[in-house]
């Protein structure tokens, strides 16, 4: 595949995320995924991917991700981050604080035939802890 179409896939899944359609992940996600920074408690394959988000999603309903810079190439797409949220919902065993946070990440996927392959990734953990008042608890 070139890296316009995983470009093009990248975007696809912003969309998606953005729509909370996540039915619709197998579009840019393979089935056999391998995600090699999963959360905790997480499936493989696909079905972990779906059940992260929908349950990222239930506890920050206000998710939104804004891409910085993005490496492109035939095989790998690398970008950086900032996610912002809401804690309204449960998370990781902890019930709402109501408070917002704003971290920054990074993500890197590996494409086969137009689909994610493989990922890894890292997300401010500690900052979203500390901002939603949990880092004792963390």
């Amino acid at each position: 595949m070139s890296a316009e179409q995983n470009q093009q896939a990248q975007e696809r899944l912003g969309e998606i995320l953005e729509a909370r359609a996540f039915e619709r992940f197998s579009e840019v996600w393979a089935e056999d995924v391998v995600d090699h920074d999963p959360g905790p408690d997480q499936a493989p394959g696909l079905e972990g991917i779906v059940a992260f988000w929908q349950d990222f999603t239930t506890a920050f309903p206000d998710l939104s991700l804004e891409p910085d810079p993005l490496v492109v190439t035939d095989d790998f797409i690398t970008a950086v981050f900032t996610i912002r949220g809401t804690h309204t919902g449960p998370f990781q065993g902890h019930e709402p604080t109501g408070k917002a946070f704003t971290v920054r990440g990074i993500q890197v996927s590996k494409f086969r035939d137009g689909k994610i392959a493989e990922r890894w990734g890292a997300t401010d953990e500690k900052g979203l802890a500390e901002q939603l008042g949990l880092a004792a608890h963390a």
